[in-house]
């Protein structure tokens, strides 16, 4: 038997219909959040240390996400997110400060103009499996963008490239491992070898692998997908889809001008990181319908 959900009450709103951004790192998600942030009614938190550290947890070791806690642990969390405090602002990373406008500590809302609750988060795409249990009525929206840009952006960021350091691996580091792309413990070595172009690839057909798993498994009235190439190429058009999903207004001015170039790998990326990029995600590549080099 179902239970009934959970409604959560963060500073005196009930939580309905809260939007989780989701994809491989450098695939949009932070472009989507800083247009629903500065949406009517939306309050949409990136980064917190308190999610992060959530999300990272269920990432390195899976097993903890089906936990019974892990439904608590995740509401709990986002609930201390989402609340709106004197300096709350002061506590987020600076993508989710800069997005809202943010020059002081905060607020970067009003709480009597909340009526929707949102996270773009990083990497959250490895916790919707919780994320679903602990908001039935959650909408996700997910982005796809072709793997080789997102290589060459990994590349490009120290935050990414932090996680392939050894150092980063626990000796309780569980597989398969979706979030580093690894399916079993025998290939750790082949991993620690590879070349960081490689580990990225690993990284982007893991997440997108996870994407076309909740494409299979979620209604279609609480799943969006959207290709990182219409937001940047069709911005208008790929707004008016979100709004039609979501059922409320979302602004496309922060959309415009701000996202890298599609199909910049080509300047980006070297050869020899081309090659291995193209070889360990080629079925992805193929299936998702972006071209050859």
């Amino acid at each position: 038997m179902r239970l009934p959900p959970h409604i959560l009450v963060v500073n005196g709103i009930k939580v309905r219909r809260p939007v989780f951004l989701l994809g491989a790192p450098h695939s949009g998600a932070d472009l989507l959040a800083r247009a629903l942030k500065r949406s009517p009614g939306f309050h949409v938190t990136m980064g917190r240390a308190c999610v992060a550290h959530v999300v990272y947890a269920f990432a390195r070791k899976p097993s903890i996400g089906r936990t019974s806690g892990a439904v608590r642990v995740m509401r709990d969390a986002l609930a201390e997110s989402w609340q709106v405090l004197p300096r709350s602002c002061g506590e987020c990373a600076e993508p989710c400060r800069e997005a809202g406008g943010v020059t002081g500590t905060g607020p970067c809302v009003v709480t009597g103009e909340i009526t929707r609750f949102g996270d773009g988060s990083p990497d959250l795409i490895y916790s919707a499996p919780v994320l679903l249990q602990a908001f039935p009525d959650a909408r996700f929206v997910q982005l796809i963008r072709d793997g080789r840009d997102v290589a060459a952006d990994m590349l490009a960021d120290p935050a990414c490239l932090a996680w392939f350091r050894p150092a980063m691996l626990p000796e309780q580091t569980e597989f398969p491992n979706a979030f580093l792309g690894v399916n079993k413990d025998e290939h750790l070595d082949r991993w620690k070898g590879m070349a960081a172009a490689g580990k990225c690839a690993l990284r982007w057909r893991s997440a997108v692998r996870l994407s076309a798993e909740l494409r299979r498994t979620l209604p279609e009235g609480q799943l969006l997908t959207l290709r990182y190439e219409d937001l940047v190429l069709k911005p208008a058009e790929a707004v008016t889809t979100l709004t039609e999903f979501l059922e409320t207004r979302v602004s496309k001015v922060a959309l415009y001008g701000r996202a890298p170039k599609v199909g910049s790998w080509r300047t980006r990326l070297r050869p020899a990181d081309l090659e291995l990029v193209e070889k360990v995600a080629r079925e992805e590549l193929k299936r998702l319908g972006y071209p050859k080099s």
